[in-house]
């Protein structure tokens, strides 16, 4: 297979982890941040980033990590502290967390709460909504 057509094979994967893919070396990564590289490695050592690292324990970025590190650098700016700084950040990703845990549960719930129903023609229906609690027969 032609190196052209795997990559073609690749952009699926490439557009939904685009986020995820760790790509930009320090000085690419600050650049995009706006930052100095050092700071990167600082915020790194300070465990406000966590770039994947390649095999000779280069760090690399991904675009998440941007993004982070911009949100950083924004709440930097507005005078908060880095110890704040990582207060926030953990608290968002927990509200993330909590968010994502809620959907499950609504989408788990509304699966409970289709209701079938047989027709007076003997098809099958999907009633949407909770059953009325009648008396049992």
């Amino acid at each position: 297979m032609s190196a052209r057509r795997r990559a073609g094979q690749g952009l699926g994967f490439l557009a939904e982890d685009a986020g995820e893919r760790a790509v930009y070396v320090v000085s690419v990564a600050a650049e995009l941040a706006g930052m100095h590289p050092q700071t990167l490695r600082q915020y790194d050592r300070l465990g406000l980033v966590r770039p994947a690292r390649t095999r000779s324990r280069g760090r690399r970025y991904s675009h998440r990590d941007v993004e982070r590190l911009r949100r950083i650098q924004a709440l930097s700016q507005e005078g908060v502290n880095l110890e704040g700084i990582r207060r926030i950040l953990d608290l968002e990703a927990r509200v993330a967390e909590l968010e994502a845990a809620n959907a499950g549960l609504r989408a788990r719930e509304a699966a409970v709460q289709r209701i079938f129903a047989a027709a007076a023609d003997g098809e099958v229906q999907v009633v949407l909504g909770r059953p009325a609690r009648g008396p049992r027969p």
